[in-house]
């Protein structure tokens, strides 16, 4: 948060300065020394906003915050490399008028007294919370979200354990009924077997009758 707070300084400082330089010019004074003030302030701008990326990442990443106040926050970040690119542009235009710049460039600077807009929208579960209270309220939901896991997990092994249940049942159904198919074929065999055994006995009878 203090790193978003002196980065939005920076590129008021920068937009002033080109303010400055532009009127030098107009005045036929020299602007080179500003010039190169602009320039170091704009590289440790880019390098603020990298900074403020790589936090921003990490800190959603580990869970320190939500993922809806990391999206607001990316917001924020996205806001401050608009700025950071039309005071790049405003900075090599040397003819841009005084009036444009401070209308694109410096509506938002940070005011005194004005709340940081980091902290802004914040959720009823998260107001009012330190930074303590706030981890353990990310680790009671990391639990939460364990348990919850957990618990699926033990459902879906009793899910397996069902599964093979019934297909190792569903295998000795198999066998039995190999078996009867078999039985049901050994019994047709011998039922066609001793039928031509009566037809022979049968004719044999006629014969000597």
């Amino acid at each position: 948060l203090s790193l978003y707070d002196a980065t939005c300084q920076i590129a008021q400082e920068v937009a002033e300065k080109i303010q400055e330089r532009n009127r030098y010019q107009r005045n036929g004074e020299s602007s080179a020394k500003l010039n190169v003030v602009i320039r170091s302030s704009l590289q440790n701008l880019q390098e603020k906003i990298d900074q403020l990326k790589d936090l921003l990442l990490r800190a959603v990443s580990t869970h320190q915050i939500t993922q809806l106040e990391g999206d607001r926050r990316q917001n924020l970040v996205d806001d401050l490399l608009t700025r950071q690119k039309q005071l790049q542009a405003s900075y090599k235009n040397e003819g841009t008028e005084p009036d444009v710049i401070r209308s694109s460039l410096m509506t938002g600077g940070v005011k005194r007294g004005v709340t940081n807009p980091w902290l802004l929208e914040e959720s009823e579960e998260t107001r009012g919370l330190g930074c303590d209270d706030l981890r353990q309220q990310q680790r009671r939901i990391i639990e939460e979200q364990d348990a919850g896991l957990d618990a699926l997990s033990s459902i879906i092994s009793r899910q397996k354990q069902m599964g093979q249940e019934i297909g190792n049942e569903l295998d000795e159904q198999n066998e039995i009924i190999d078996d009867l198919t078999n039985l049901v074929e050994n019994t047709d065999d011998k039922l066609r077997t001793q039928t031509r055994h009566v037809k022979m006995v049968d004719k044999k009878s006629t014969s000597c009758g």
